[in-house]
């Protein structure tokens, strides 16, 4: 009798053990705060994978910077030295060189025309390119449409920026344009560029609306132009090799997770954008909002002229003209 408790104690041990054991945890890095969009996606996403895959799954959020910049976690992802990673598509080029149609600047209307063309086919054969450069692309999510800010005064047109010295992405379609309009180009990871402005190595800076509002830049930059100059999306990347060894059932849990994190990501997106101006001007910085954007499209033809023989007119017309 005795014995049979022992072994049934025994079993039951293993039995929570074998539990504890089968708990996988992934880990998931943002380079903005966790009071954020980026925030807010990667959040979402790691509630929903645990809530899907019954707590086998717990995937461990990182805020600011805490595993390295963009470039560095999506390195991470590609080598499997890091799960999963969230991005925007600053970097992404550098491994999926497909991706870099979508930062040709004023290529999109607006937030609907962009999203619609990252969920139809366009954006989901995108995402299939990933596949070859050691990554699982889950979903396109948004990091939102970018604006300028500087230091040293109000941009009303493209003259104004000459000469302006700007951290940009480590992205080498914003690198060019920019140089078009003028500006002395600073590539530099996300998580330096607060320091920077303050320290002033750099003029100024471009991002959208939610990422201003939540590195608070406001503290360091005084003028602010809404060009909307570029739309910028964010990816959820996995490490395809880990991917690959999820059960079809996981695979699906983690794409529908992803696809979840993007509404409420949008979500927040459209909310900063709505309340980002007001609050913005509330705490000291000048808005130019009536931005002849006429201006800045014509002070970059020439560059467009390139982009259009870079990834070939049809490319980009089937993305101008997608409803």
């Amino acid at each position: 009798m005795q014995l049979t408790r022992l072994l049934g104690g025994l079993m039951l041990g293993l039995g929570f053990a074998a539990a504890a054991l089968a708990q996988t945890t992934m880990k998931i890095s943002i380079s903005t705060a966790q009071n954020s969009h980026q925030g807010v996606a990667i959040d979402t996403f790691a509630r929903e994978v645990e809530k899907r895959t019954g707590g086998r799954y717990k995937v461990q959020t990182f805020y600011n910077g805490a595993l390295g910049g963009e470039r560095e976690s999506i390195e991470a992802v590609q080598l499997g030295t890091q799960e999963l990673a969230f991005s925007s598509t600053g970097p992404v080029p550098n491994f999926v060189p497909e991706t870099k149609i979508l930062d040709v600047p004023f290529l999109f209307r607006d937030k609907a025309h962009a999203r619609a063309v990252l969920d139809g086919p366009i954006g989901q054969d995108l995402l299939t390119k990933f596949d070859a450069k050691g990554f699982k692309a889950l979903a396109w999510a948004e990091n939102g449409f970018r604006h300028m800010t500087n230091s040293k005064r109000d941009v009303k047109d493209p003259a104004d920026l000459k000469g302006l010295k700007m951290r940009t992405m480590e992205n080498p379609v914003h690198i060019q344009a920019y140089k078009a309009f003028g500006i002395i180009t600073t590539p530099m990871a996300f998580p330096e560029v607060f320091t920077a402005l303050q320290q002033g190595t750099v003029d100024g800076q471009e991002n959208p609306l939610p990422v201003i509002i939540s590195a608070k830049f406001e503290q360091v930059q005084k003028h602010l132009t809404l060009t909307g100059h570029v739309y910028s999306p964010c990816i959820f990347v996995m490490n395809k090799g880990t991917f690959d060894k999820l059960s079809a059932a996981d695979k699906q849990a983690f794409v529908d997770a992803a696809k979840e994190a993007t509404k409420a990501n949008r979500a927040r997106v459209d909310e900063d954008d709505a309340k980002g101006v007001a609050d913005l001007r509330a705490k000291g910085m000048t808005v130019i909002d009536n931005v002849d954007k006429a201006k800045f499209v014509a002070a970059l033809a020439p560059v467009q002229a390139d982009f259009e023989k870079q990834f070939g007119k049809a490319a980009l017309d089937q993305i101008r003209n997608y409803k």
